[in-house]
C-alpha cells in the first residue's frame, strides 16, 4: 500500500472551478461577486439584500464530543456531509468559521477540513484568505490607539486609568503579551497604565463582525463598546470616542461572507473565526443567513465539543438572530472515545471494547445536552482504518440506547460517496420537522444564575465559586441595564469541567469563575474560568517549525 497523500497535498491536486461558476450555481452574477483572484471571492451588500423575501432552508449543526489528541474531525465532517448532501441530490451549502494564525502555527496547523472533504484553497483559507483578520484585528487597535490619545491629550471623558477594559489584539499565539504596563519612555509617549493582548478571535470586534446584521448593526454595536469606566464607575462608550465611524469603515470589505468551494465543487461560505473555548464559536450570521436563503441544507459547524461550541451556537447564535436549527450531528471517533475510557494515545490503535464503553459517556452527555435545545441529534462517527468491527457494533449500540443513530462514516478517505448514509439520515430528520428549538434559559435570569445553569445542565458541574468581586461585577452589569444578555463562559475544551485532565463525563465537580467581562457591542457578559487564556501561548514545538515553502515555492506543512 502506498503513503496516503497529506491533506495539502490532496488539496494542491484539486481540480477548482472559476469562482463564477460556483457562483453561478447559487444564482449569483459576476456583478454580485467580488474575486479574491480565480478560487475565492466575496458576496456584495446588494445581493444579500435582494434575498430578503426567499424562504429559508433547512439548518444543521455538526458539533462533537471533547476534543482529544486521538482527533475527532468536526470540520472535515461537515465539509463532507456538505458533499454528501449534494451528492444525493439535495441542494446544500457549508458555513464555516476562518481558521485564526494562532492554531495554525501553534498546535493543529489549518483547519478547512482534511483528507477528501476539505474546502480550498486550503493554503489561502489557513493563511491570509482575503485579509478579513487583519481588518478586525486593524479596527480593534485603532480603537486601543484613539483610547490612549484620549488620554494623551486631557482625558476629556475623565477615564480611570485603572478601569481601562479594552485592550489590544494580535492573530498569533504570544503569551508574552499577556500582561504588559506602557506607554513607557516618557511624557510624550503618553500615560504608562497596565494592559496587554488577546488574540484576534477572542476580540470583541470579531463576536460583532459574527453577530451584526448588517453595516448599520455593525456600526451601532461598535458605537456600544464599554471601552472602561470614569471614577464614578460610569461606563465610556465607543461612541463617546467618536470611533464607531472609522472602525466601521475598516470592517466594511469584511463584513461581506466570502464564497469557496470543496474539493468536488460544492459551494461554501468561509466567514469569520470566535473561537469557541474564550469565544462564541460560530461563523457569521450574515454567512449562515445568506447561505440559509441560497440553499435547502445549510451544513454549519460550532467550535470544540458541544459543551461550547453548541451551547453557545444556540444560546447566543441562534437566540439573537432568531435562527431555527432543524437538526445536529454530534462526530465522535472510536480513539477519541477510548481516551475518554483510559486509553493512552500509543496504546488506540489496539482493539479494547471495554474502554470504549466506558468513554461513551462523553458522547452521551453530549447526546443529552443538544437534546435540551429541542434538536434532534444523530451521531457520525468518523472512521479510522484501526477501528474494529466489534468497536463500531459497541458505539453504535450505545447510541441506539439513547434512542439516537450512530453512522460510520469514511468521508475522509472516500469524500461524499462514504458519507452518503448519513447524508441521508440528516436529510430525513431535518425534514421530520420534529424539532422545537428552545434556549437553555430565559433573558430574565440573573446573570449569575445563568452561569449556574450553563454549568449544572450542561457541564454536570455542582458548584460554581466566584469571589465577591466577580458578584459585584455581575450586580454592576445588571444594574447598567446589561442584565438580560446571554453569558459566553470561556472554559477549557478538553473536558466538562475546567480541568483539562478530567476526561468522560464528570459530575458534581466545582466551575471556578475568574473574571467576568462584559462586551456589550456583541451583546454577552464573557465569564472566564480556570486556567483558560484569551491569549495563547506556543506549545514546546509549534506546527511552525514544520511550515516551509519547497522547492517549487509550494506550502509544506500546513496540516
Amino acid at each position: 500500500m502506498g503513503r496516503q497523500p497529506s491533506d495539502i497535498e490532496i488539496a494542491r491536486q484539486a481540480h477548482k472551478k472559476p469562482i463564477q461558476e460556483i457562483g453561478h450555481r447559487l444564482g449569483l452574477s459576476a456583478e454580485d461577486l467580488i474575486p479574491y483572484g480565480h478560487d475565492k471571492a466575496k458576496i456584495t451588500p446588494a445581493f444579500i439584500r435582494s434575498l430578503a423575501g426567499r424562504p429559508d432552508g433547512r439548518l444543521i449543526l455538526v458539533t462533537a464530543i471533547n476534543p482529544t489528541p486521538a482527533g475527532e474531525g468536526k470540520t472535515t465532517t461537515t465539509v463532507g456531509l456538505g458533499d454528501g448532501l449534494n451528492r444525493i441530490g439535495k441542494r446544500a451549502m457549508v458555513c464555516l468559521r476562518e481558521p485564526s494564525l494562532g492554531p495554525c502555527f501553534g498546535v493543529k496547523g489549518g483547519a478547512a477540513g482534511g483528507g477528501y472533504a476539505q474546502i480550498v484553497p486550503m493554503d489561502d483559507i489557513n493563511l491570509h484568505f482575503t485579509g478579513d483578520f487583519h481588518a478586525i484585528t486593524s479596527a480593534h487597535n485603532l480603537l486601543s490607539a484613539m483610547i490612549d490619545n484620549h488620554i494623551y491629550w486631557g482625558n476629556a471623558l475623565d477615564l480611570d486609568l485603572r478601569r481601562i477594559t479594552w485592550r489590544r489584539v494580535v492573530d498569533m499565539n504570544d503569551r508574552a503579551l499577556r500582561q504588559f504596563v506602557g506607554p513607557l519612555g516618557g511624557v510624550t509617549n503618553g500615560y504608562p497604565r497596565e494592559s496587554g493582548f488577546d488574540i484576534t478571535v477572542a476580540s470583541e470586534i470579531m463576536a460583532i463582525l459574527c453577530l451584526a446584521s448588517d453595516l448599520a448593526d455593525l456600526e451601532a454595536r461598535l458605537g456600544a463598546i464599554v471601552i472602561g469606566y470614569r471614577r464614578d464607575k460610569s461606563p465610556v462608550f465607543a461612541r463617546d470616542l467618536k470611533a464607531d465611524g472609522a472602525m466601521a469603515v475598516l470592517l466594511k470589505d469584511a463584513m461581506q461572507p466570502n464564497l469557496v468551494q470543496t474539493l468536488e465543487n460544492n459551494p461554501a461560505l468561509v466567514h469569520g473565526g470566535p473561537f469557541a473555548n474564550i469565544a462564541h464559536g460560530c461563523n457569521s450570521v450574515v454567512a449562515t443567513r445568506t447561505a440559509l436563503k441560497l440553499a435547502d441544507y445549510v451544513v454549519t459547524e460550532a467550535g470544540f465539543g458541544a459543551d461550547l461550541g453548541a451551547e453557545k451556537f444556540f444560546d447566543i447564535k441562534c437566540r439573537m438572530a432568531g435562527l431555527q436549527p432543524a437538526a445536529a450531528v454530534i462526530v465522535a471517533t472510536i480513539r477519541a472515545l477510548k481516551m475518554n475510557g483510559g486509553v493512552a494515545k500509543t496504546d488506540l490503535g489496539t482493539e479494547n471494547v471495554e474502554a470504549l464503553r466506558q468513554g461513551c459517556a462523553n458522547l452521551g452527555r453530549h447526546v443529552e445536552n443538544v437534546q435540551r435545545f429541542g434538536v434532534p441529534v444523530i451521531v457520525a462517527i468518523n472512521h479510522f482504518s484501526s477501528d474494529s468491527e466489534a468497536e463500531v457494533d459497541a458505539v453504535q449500540a450505545y447510541a441506539q440506547s439513547l434512542g439516537v443513530e450512530a453512522v460510520l462514516c469514511r468521508h475522509w478517505a472516500e469524500g461524499s460517496a462514504g458519507i452518503e448514509t448519513l447524508a441521508q439520515r440528516v436529510a430525513a430528520l431535518a425534514d421530520s420537522h420534529v424539532a422545537a428549538f428552545k434556549p437553555l434559559y430565559a433573558d430574565e435570569l440573573p446573570l449569575f444564575d445563568k452561569i449556574e445553569t450553563v454549568a449544572r445542565d450542561i457541564y454536570g458541574a455542582g458548584e460554581v465559586v466566584a469571589d465577591r468581586t466577580v458578584r459585584d461585577q455581575l450586580s454592576a452589569f445588571e444594574e447598567q441595564g446589561y442584565g438580560r444578555l446571554p453569558v459566553c463562559i470561556a472554559k477549557t475544551q478538553y473536558s466538562f469541567s475546567s480541568d483539562p485532565d478530567l476526561l468522560g463525563a464528570p459530575t458534581g465537580h466545582v466551575l471556578p469563575v475568574r473574571e467576568v467581562r462584559l462586551s456589550a457591542g456583541a451583546g454577552f457578559v464573557v465569564v472566564v474560568t480556570g486556567e483558560i487564556r484569551t491569549m495563547p501561548g506556543l506549545p514546546r514545538s509549534p506546527s511552525a517549525e514544520r511550515i516551509h515553502l519547497n522547492a517549487a515555492g509550494h506550502i509544506e506543512g500546513l496540516f
